[in-house]
């Protein structure tokens, strides 16, 4: 599997492999999203994980911005992937799952896999984007206090806007939402005052910044940048009410899932995507149904921001 170079693309540095499309949609300056890959080799069954790859970037077309899906093909970090490309990563039997950490060795030894909210940030804002958008994102463990995702440390150091359905509910939303304020990442709620938990609308728990515009995101974010923080704004929406499951029943299968885990000795990268398995299976396909709907709303979110900046 590989990607086409373009020599002349935006910031983006010799190794990365930019994709003819959003390579000039950045030459122009018209608005680009980028797209997590660990979705689809990691946080989705097949065949569904390619189908919403494929509506995610068709979400963001119709919306008048170029969607670039970030992955690592054969040791070259890609910024935007062609439909074949796409195909070919959904289908990858042994997909490697790639966080910041891991990128050197996925490189050097030419792996290919999908890139995490943290790697997806780091490639993302090399090669000159600014928008994000994903599902969840990840935080600090239930049970686990010292188990921090690197998302939470590539929120506080890059400066995009970052779309998402707040943290994965299988996290510890007070230690995760206690962690970004030290960090100093601002979060907002987007039609909401308080902070989504993915799959259900709320957690409960309050958030300090709201914004009800994509030109109001739009204007923090130039905000940000002129005053030069580094960290992310993280813009957090709730799941559609149609689709959403209700915290308290959220809880407690979360909360089952997270001690069968417990006994299985099931830690470290393995651990989400055995609890979003757990949750799907007890949930009857609910929590799928669920993330497709909240991944689509952030992407057309994304979009609109994008196009707003």
């Amino acid at each position: 599997m590989t990607c086409s170079y373009v020599s002349d693309a935006s910031e983006a540095p010799q190794r990365f492999s930019v994709e003819p499309e959003v390579a000039q949609a950045l030459q122009e300056g018209r608005p680009v999203v980028a797209l997590e890959s660990a979705l689809i080799t990691h946080g989705l069954p097949r065949p569904l994980n390619l189908e919403i790859a494929r509506e995610l970037e068709e979400t963001v077309r119709e919306e008048g911005a170029i969607p670039a899906t970030i992955a690592v093909l054969e040791g070259r970090p890609c910024v935007g992937l062609s439909p074949e490309q796409l195909e070919r990563l959904a289908a990858e039997p042994a997909p490697v799952k790639i966080s910041l950490r891991d990128l050197p060795a996925a490189v050097a030894r030419r792996a290919t896999g999908g890139t995490t909210v943290a790697a997806t940030m780091h490639l993302a804002y090399r090669a000159g984007l600014r928008v994000f958008a994903t599902g969840g994102i990840g935080g600090v463990h239930r049970g686990h206090p010292e188990d921090v995702s690197a998302d939470l440390i590539a929120l506080a150091s890059i400066p995009m806007v970052v779309v998402c359905a707040g943290a994965k509910a299988i996290l510890d939303l007070p230690r995760t939402l206690e962690m970004l304020e030290t960090l100093g990442v601002p979060v907002v709620g987007y039609g909401t005052d308080t902070f989504p938990a993915f799959t259900s609308p709320t957690s409960g728990l309050p958030l300090p910044l709201r914004a009800d515009s994509p030109e109001e995101v739009a204007a923090m974010a130039r905000a940000r940048d002129d005053l030069g923080l580094r960290a992310a704004l993280l813009v957090t929406v709730p799941v559609p009410q149609e689709a959403a499951i209700p915290w308290e029943e959220a809880e407690a299968e979360i909360e089952a899932a997270v001690a069968e885990a417990e006994r299985e000795g099931i830690r470290g990268p393995a651990l989400t995507p055995y609890l979003l398995s757990r949750l799907a299976h007890q949930t009857d396909g609910r929590s799928l149904h669920a993330n497709r709907a909240l991944l689509l709303q952030n992407a057309r979110l994304a979009a609109r921001i994008a196009r707003a900046r």
